[in-house]
């Protein structure tokens, strides 16, 4: 439990920065080398690799060089587990609100 809170607070963390969403997002489409990926931010580099780091620090994308090229793809189990939890929350709410709608239509009939 504490190791899948501790990857959850990583991958959020990192998600919290719309750079890296934007990163998550271009790497959905399939493994780009960093040089594709900065090809829409006005960061430099350098900047950029920071961005890189800690979104495979935190789980989220794994890359490997080859040369001079370093290539960056998704990690769908960590994606995975993130929709995990988002789900259990999202079905909790919508069950109390569904519950709170039943109960506001009783309430109407009963006026």
């Amino acid at each position: 439990m504490a190791k899948f809170s501790t990857d959850l607070d990583r991958a959020f963390s990192a998600l919290g920065d719309p750079t890296r969403r934007a990163i998550v997002s271009r790497l959905c489409e399939g493994p780009k080398s960093v040089s594709e990926l900065s090809e829409p931010f006005e960061l430099a580099l350098p900047s950029l690799l920071k961005h890189v780091r800690v979104l495979e620090e935190s789980g989220l994308i794994v890359s490997e060089k080859t040369g001079r090229v370093r290539t960056c793809r998704i990690e769908p189990e960590a994606l995975q587990a993130t929709e995990a939890w988002l789900g259990q929350h999202i079905a909790t709410w919508e069950r109390r609100l569904d519950r709170m709608e039943a109960h506001i239509q009783r309430m109407k009939r009963e006026d």
